[in-house]
């Protein structure tokens, strides 16, 4: 008998779910559609041809040389149309470049002396991202044309074997080897990051909104009826069985069809997301019961989700966090469920590893056990019914 009673609440669930357009496409084609399009804004990967001044005060062989190199770097668009620094520094102000650079006068002579020239660059530390590359462009484009004019002067003057002049001219030398995202795609570091965010959003809202459906469709004590653990079980399995599709289809689209590279074991990062799921009903389940308002269920459960990007530790390392940031981190279940996806897509790290965030996200299970409890109580004999009849909710 019971199981008869939760399959006709599940049937129950998909007619609600069918009734309200806007509540069908949340939780249908609005989430692929959001994956899509976070997907397709950062679609190119990596950030090249970046708008750059230069302003080139000496007019020397040198300083145009130098120039060309960096023109050489593919993250950089030289622009070296401007004649004073005043004017390029207007056009930095006004964004219509990202850096700019100044070679003063005297810059040929101090290099045929063997001084250093003082070339100083400007970069707009607003955008994190071009500022990054184009600091690192100018680096690489400088010291390699640095190391060629000292090799020649070295091969000319001191050293006539190439290999020693060389070393003479970089005595000391690096090669930075990336563990992973050997190719820097912006996409590959952001979007993993941006899809589970988004994807626990809609599933915190979805459950405030199913709720809040059913509240003004029957009122919520009705609906709960004499069995109120079932009817909210029945929402829960519903909507965490959607979710965890979406879920598998944004790991399938980023590591399967785009063809990123997966080291790790995808039974791990599926069973976590399975407990992601529920933990995140569970907790918009739980908002709406306690405040059983949509508009303020609305807002408390986008306050508690919607930094969820910033407390990943993706764009802002968590050791630097403060320690009421590191606390609101540990109640977010997407939280622990990027550090899974990052070990297991990243790095193929042990099983035994993820066990410290499987066990948070396990207790993060405790808000939808509470939900449960608070709907019994709320359909207790204690509350009053209301007397008007009742919707049919068969």
């Amino acid at each position: 008998m019971m199981k008869f009673s939760l399959t006709r609440m599940l049937d129950r669930e998909v007619g609600d779910l069918l009734s309200d357009r806007w509540l069908f496409s949340l939780v249908t084609w609005v989430p692929p559609l959001l994956f899509f399009i976070m997907w397709w804004i950062f679609s190119q990967g990596i950030a090249t041809e970046l708008p750059f001044g230069v302003v080139d005060l000496d007019k020397s062989r040198t300083s145009r040389a130098l120039v060309r190199h960096f023109e050489a770097s593919p993250y950089l668009k030289i622009d070296d149309s401007f004649l004073e620094v005043a004017q390029a520094s207007s056009a930095l102000k006004a964004g219509y470049i990202y850096g700019l650079l100044v070679l003063p006068h005297g810059l040929e002579k101090q290099a045929l002396r063997g001084r250093p020239p003082q070339i100083t660059a400007f970069t707009n530390g607003q955008y994190l991202l071009t500022q990054k590359l184009i600091t690192s462009a100018l680096v690489q484009a400088q010291k390699t044309f640095t190391v060629q004019v000292e090799t020649v002067r070295n091969l000319a003057a001191v050293t006539p074997v190439f290999d020693t002049a060389l070393s003479s001219a970089l005595p000391i030398s690096s090669q930075p080897v990336p563990l992973f995202n050997v190719g820097k795609n912006y996409a590959q570091f952001l979007v993993p990051a941006l899809l589970p965010a988004v994807w626990q959003i809609v599933m915190v809202t979805g459950a405030v909104l199913s709720l809040s459906l059913v509240h003004r469709k029957y009122t919520l004590i009705r609906w709960l009826g004499k069995a109120p653990a079932r009817a909210l079980l029945a929402k829960m399995v519903g909507l965490s069985t959607i979710f965890w599709l979406h879920g598998i289809l944004f790991l399938t689209f980023m590591y399967v069809w785009l063809g990123w590279p997966m080291r790790g074991e995808w039974s791990l990062l599926l069973v976590s997301q399975f407990i992601t799921v529920w933990a995140s009903i569970g907790a918009g389940c739980l908002i709406f019961l306690l405040i059983r308002d949509a508009a303020s269920s609305l807002s408390i459960a986008a306050a508690y989700v919607a930094p969820a990007l910033a407390f990943m530790g993706v764009t802002f390392p968590v050791t630097a966090m403060t320690l009421p940031a590191r606390i609101w981190r540990s109640l977010i279940p997407i939280c622990h469920y990027v550090e899974i996806q990052f070990g297991q897509v990243n790095y193929g790290a042990p099983a035994e590893m993820a066990l410290p965030e499987l066990g948070a996200l396990s207790l993060l299970l405790l808000p939808g056990l509470i939900a449960l409890i608070l709907a019994t109580r709320l359909a207790g004999p204690s509350w009053t019914k209301p007397k008007e009849k009742p919707h049919d909710l068969s």
